[in-house]
């Protein structure tokens, strides 16, 4: 699949965008029965926190049910080919994230086009990423934690959702500009990193916001800095 840069570069800056089957119908008085809302990531993760405060939005709004159907694997690529074979009448929406940039690089042969056989109705997200360490981790700030790596190279597990999803992209970013090594541990969702970050199997994880906040605020983890150029308002100030 060949994206121009342009268009590249949209998709890259929308964290979560809903899309829907070509030629998305449009009627007056839809919807008349239930939605389903595909993601194609497992459930506790961003894109499915995502879904479902959208689907109960438009539920109160429109009076359907809007409902949140998981389809993981392949890097959202199941629940994107889903969407893409699904009848073009509005009642299958996608919820897709900035993995849709990274896709078109990884997967050449894919038996969709995302720009042809689907449709962007909206972006419904922006949201930083958070690095996020156990709070036994000895390192306190972002620059603590680089020196910390260079003294154990190859020694910390940084883990992600899925070899090219943002979290990944955001860590190997991190490694090339810090000058580190740290070895990429591989999940299915953002669930089990976070039982593992704060079991001490992996050392760090490059979190969505709104996986990761409530562990920040709790004091469950510890949040070295953001992706964005500014402080997140959201996240308290590190003790």
């Amino acid at each position: 699949m060949m994206l121009s840069r342009r268009r590249l570069l949209v998709l890259a800056a929308s964290a979560a965008t809903v899309a829907a089957p070509a030629r998305f119908a449009s009627a007056r008085g839809y919807p008349t029965r239930p939605v389903r809302v595909l993601v194609g990531f497992a459930p506790g993760g961003a894109p499915d926190i995502l879904a479902r405060l959208i689907g109960q939005w438009l539920s109160s709004r429109l009076g359907q049910t809007f409902v949140v159907e998981n389809k993981p694997g392949a890097n959202g690529n199941l629940a994107i080919e889903a969407a893409a074979r699904a009848e073009p009448d509005g009642y299958t929406l996608l919820l897709v994230a900035t993995i849709v940039a990274i896709d078109a690089t990884l997967y050449e042969n894919s038996d969709y086009s995302f720009e042809k056989d689907l449709t962007a109705v909206g972006a419904v997200s922006h949201e930083p990423v958070v690095m996020i360490v156990n709070p036994e981790f000895p390192a306190r700030t972002t620059g603590e934690f680089i020196a910390y790596a260079k003294a154990n190279p190859g020694k910390l597990n940084m883990a992600s959702p899925g070899i090219g999803t943002g979290p990944h992209m955001a860590g190997e970013l991190f490694k090339a500009m810090a000058g580190i090594d740290m070895t990429h541990v591989a999940y299915r969702s953002s669930a089990p990193i976070l039982t593992d970050l704060l079991g001490g199997q992996v050392q760090v994880y490059f979190a969505p916001i709104s996986v990761s906040i409530e562990y920040v605020r709790s004091g469950k983890v510890r949040a070295l800095g953001v992706t964005t150029a500014t402080r997140a308002v959201a996240l308290p100030d590190v003790p």
